[in-house]
């Protein structure tokens, strides 16, 4: 299939891009790895497609004293290269190699997944785990959204019409925290069957799964167990995922029970 017809516009400003993306029936484009083939299917029919790939203010990745900054339009091959996120995120840089294949990853973008919201993507689980800060931006000025309150459901988020998703703000790693990242999927580069995003400090566990409901979760009850056996009971309480075409409900929480596992030790 082709896509339906379309205008299309390559603002060169944050400002330009703004004002296009407040017309109805805008759509952005950033990385494109998730919107062209929709459009190609026609899940998805704008009447604008506003490509903000030629805005360089939000590219980059910035170390200012404790706070990474990393712009929305930095792609997950240039979060794999970079030095600064290999230091101070970790977990984040443990992420970028389960994502796709890599001609994705030198196209798709860390401010397109997440404001894609798809509740089996890596990045949404990381930034709650590692309760990260999203900078939006609209006409009217730009506002902060921690991860947790940012991801509203399946393919939702706090975006309002016209806003644009402009940047993360994460803390940081310090000498004493520990991160941990867990994937299964039936193949490399396939959509997570589950994951975990496990992050701790000061005696403290952030365990944030994805593939296990309509966006990513926090197991808090695991969380606060005081050993493992007692987390993996606990799981029960914070996680009911959907079945899926190769995996029951069960099976699914059995396997998260098993990335819990893995994952304790190193917290």
């Amino acid at each position: 299939m082709k896509a339906a017809s379309f205008a299309y516009a390559k603002p060169r400003a944050l400002a330009e891009a703004l004002d296009l993306a407040a017309r109805p029936g805008a759509k952005i484009l950033a990385g494109g790895q998730s919107l062209i083939p929709s459009l190609n299917m026609r899940l998805s029919s704008p009447e604008l497609l506003v490509d903000i790939n030629g805005l360089e203010e939000l590219k980059g990745i910035h170390l200012d004293k404790d706070t990474v900054r990393i712009g929305a339009l930095t792609t997950h091959a240039e979060l794999a290269r970079s030095d600064v996120v290999k230091k101070h995120l970790p977990l984040l840089a443990a992420a970028v190699p389960h994502i796709a294949h890599p001609a994705i990853r030198n196209r798709g973008t860390l401010g397109g997944s997440l404001a894609l919201a798809d509740p089996a993507a890596e990045y949404p689980a990381c930034t709650l785990a590692l309760d990260a800060t999203i900078v939006v931006t609209g006409k009217k000025g730009s506002r902060k959204i921690k991860a947790g309150d940012f991801f509203k459901g399946l393919f939702e988020t706090a975006l309002k019409p016209g806003e644009l998703l402009t940047a993360v703000e994460f803390k940081a790693r310090k000498k004493d925290e520990r991160s941990a990242f867990l994937e299964l999927a039936r193949r490399q580069g396939d959509y997570a069957t589950i994951g975990l995003a496990a992050f701790a400090t000061n005696g403290t566990k952030r365990l944030a799964y994805f593939g296990a409901g309509d966006r990513p979760i926090l197991a808090q009850y695991a969380a606060k167990a005081k050993d493992l056996d007692s987390a993996k009971a606990a799981l029960a309480k914070d996680l009911q995922p959907p079945a899926d075409l190769y995996h029951s409900s069960a099976t699914k929480l059995h396997l998260a029970r098993v990335l819990l596992e893995r994952a304790w030790n190193t917290l």
